[in-house]
This record gives C-alpha cells, structure tokens and sequence, in this order.
C-alpha cells in the first residue's frame, strides 16, 4: 500500500510540476472575475449553414481573423440546441474577441485583417448581431 501511494505522488507531484495538474484549490468565478476587459461578442448566421465549403471557408475566415494583435483572447463556438425559451440557438457561429480596451477594439475594426475578413466572408453570412461591452 505504501508503494502505490509513493507512487501516486510522484505522479500528481509531477503532472503539477509539468502544469497539466493543480495542487492548489481552483479558483472559482467569484475569485477570478475578468475585469477592465472589451468583449466583441458577434453571431452570425450562415446563408447556407449545411453547405460544408461555406463553414469551412467562413471558419478559416475566423482563425485568420483572431490574428489581429490587438486580440487579447477569443473564442469561436457554435449554438448548443436547447428547448429553453429563452435561449437562441439560431444562430451559426458565435465569436467573442477580447481587448484590453475600446481603443483597441477600435483599431481592431480598420485593421486589415479584420476588413479582409469582411470583404472575404460576408457573401456567406445573410445575419450578423454585435454585442459589446465592457466593465
């Protein structure tokens, strides 16, 4: 019994020396709450959602475009089907971008990355809803 725990900590010593384990408490969201942070928040609607080439085409738009310096973070989803009412699962993709702040994002909106974007992807989107906000 003694080795078997020898070696489960040894193990989990290892895997948190690595960063793929935690050996202290996670924080939850109360304790780490984003702040001082823009969040971009855009879902579109694809004119063609089950067309395979039109997703693929618009999510290397998506991946190009999250290359804009000025992006601290982002996230690239999909709805999740729901039956409550007040969820929309309508949408085809939603993408979140986040910048330290509205001067950023502001640069975000004339960089060329981001109008090539445009210019590349809108003729596969027929709806797109803008969400900002900040703290």
């Amino acid at each position: 019994m003694e080795n078997r725990r020898n070696f489960v900590r040894k193990i989990t010593t290892g895997l948190a020396a690595a960063g793929l384990a935690s050996v202290s408490n996670p924080l939850n969201a109360q304790e780490a709450p984003m702040k001082k942070v823009f969040v971009h928040h855009v879902f579109f609607w694809l004119k063609e959602p089950k067309n395979a080439e039109a997703r693929k085409a618009f999510e290397k738009g998506l991946q190009a475009l999250v290359k804009v310096p000025q992006i601290q973070s982002h996230h690239i989803g999909t709805p999740v089907e729901s039956s409550r009412d007040v969820v929309d699962d309508s949408f085809t993709y939603s993408y979140m971008a986040f910048f330290k702040n509205n001067a950023d994002q502001e640069i975000y909106q004339t960089h060329p990355i981001h109008l090539k974007f445009i210019a590349d992807c809108q003729h596969l989107w027929e709806k797109v809803i803008v969400y900002d906000a900040m703290d």
